[in-house]
């Protein structure tokens, strides 16, 4: 296993600090890792994620953990992160948590929320957006019409 290869699993098992069923790399917050300097290259789903801190402190103890303490965090915000970004593993585990995932693509026509989100409890599209502000700042709040359950779903962007 390349150095490289080591890094990424360890980052593979760091969770985010919100939704903790999906990791960093799960979320496309590793944009990747760099030779010279050895370092991670992160990005945050939003500039102003109340979460920021803790997942670069929780990379940093992970990879001190894993003995590669001279792996450097750098952080790039250009290009900003976007939803395209999170892994098809990610969008899985997201669902089977009850969190709508979004649709993949930026041309997508659910890109700004316009189609309806699939409920993640019982598959329906009769859903309406019930506020834009969800449990976290990354997701906003649905309701399924069918099952008549709330749901967050992440925001596209």
């Amino acid at each position: 296993m390349t150095w490289r290869d080591r890094v990424m699993d360890v980052l593979s098992r760091v969770a985010d600090p919100e939704i903790p069923v999906v990791s960093v790399v799960d979320l496309g917050i590793v944009r990747g890792v760099k030779d010279d300097p050895k370092s991670v290259v992160i990005t945050t789903t939003y500039s102003g994620c109340p979460a920021t801190q803790v997942i670069t402190s929780d990379i940093r103890k992970a990879l001190d953990d894993a003995a590669l303490n001279d792996v450097k965090i750098e952080m790039a915000l250009s290009p900003p992160w976007t939803t395209d970004w999170i892994t098809e593993a990610g969008r899985k585990k997201l669902q089977a948590y009850g969190i709508a995932p979004p649709p993949k693509g930026s041309g997508a026509p659910g890109l700004k929320n316009a189609q309806p989100a699939t409920c993640p409890r019982c598959g329906s599209i009769k859903t309406r957006e019930v506020s834009r502000f969800g449990s976290t700042p990354c997701k906003a709040l649905w309701q399924c019409e069918t099952c008549r359950e709330p749901f967050d779903r992440f925001k596209c962007h």
